[in-house]
């Protein structure tokens, strides 16, 4: 069964909660096993989580030091090379992972396709379980849970036992973490797109032109053109491109569909 009864405890309301809420968030994790805890809010910029005087989190609190090995937030590849922030792209659920495979609840045929050669040099650990958290906008942050055993490199036990545990704790901390301590995302909370801009953005992002996209819904060009550029303005967009993007970040299209 699901044990939380500590959620509250990782819960951010204020930035003058950070400190606390990491720190409880190390003590359930190592109630629960020998772990360490490496937690991005953002796997696509450099900066690492903090507490309200500045303190990085990573070093200060989860007891990561000051060795070149250890300072896994001060490498500017990991989110590019690493086969553990390239997982979480492509799956929400939490997973563990060493250099023989990426193990999920669900097969995932992206997760089975990610390089996993020079896994350790690559990952800075022999095994990880691996909490992934989709946030608002297209922001991707995650959890790492490492053992404090150097040579551990089997972790399905434990993920059997925690993963799902894992994975509500890291996105609680890191979800609550954004709206306190990162800036505002320039999306226009209250704009609500039409159906028709909606359909013309569908079709955009699909690659279609204005012509086409006329013929498809039987409108003339300019009337899609008119439509595109309402949802522009509606979404602060600069161009046709970042019209298509935003549209995508709140959900009204799929860049895949």
């Amino acid at each position: 069964m699901l044990k939380v009864n500590n959620i509250a405890a990782v819960r951010i309301l204020d930035a003058e909660g950070v400190r606390s809420a990491a720190e409880s968030f190390r003590r359930i994790v190592e109630e629960l096993g020998d772990f360490r805890i490496a937690a991005c809010h953002n796997i696509a910029v450099k900066e690492p989580m903090v507490d309200a005087s500045g303190a990085i989190l990573a070093r200060d609190v989860f007891g990561w030091t000051f060795d070149e090995n250890d300072r896994w937030w001060h490498s500017p590849r990991i989110a590019l090379d690493s086969p553990l922030p390239s997982a979480c792209r492509y799956t929400s659920e939490p997973f563990w992972c060493n250099a023989d495979g990426i193990r999920a609840w669900q097969r995932n045929a992206f997760l089975e396709k990610i390089d996993l050669a020079n896994f350790e040099a690559r990952a800075l650990t022999r095994a990880a379980i691996v909490a992934p958290v989709h946030l608002p906008f297209g922001q991707v942050g995650a959890v790492s849970f490492t053992s404090r055993d150097p040579d551990k490199s089997d972790l399905s036990a434990e993920f059997e036992a925690f993963g799902d545990e894992f994975g509500v704790y890291a996105r609680t901390f890191i979800a609550s973490y954004v709206p306190v301590m990162c800036r505002a995302q320039r999306l226009p909370a209250a704009s609500r797109l039409s159906k028709r801009e909606v359909e013309c953005l569908r079709w955009a992002a699909i690659g279609k032109t204005d012509q086409e996209i006329s013929t498809i819904i039987e409108r003339s060009r300019a009337t899609v053109r008119f439509h595109i550029h309402n949802a522009s303005l509606k979404l602060d967009a600069v161009n046709r491109s970042q019209t298509v993007f935003k549209a995508a970040q709140l959900g009204y299209i799929g860049l895949n569909s």
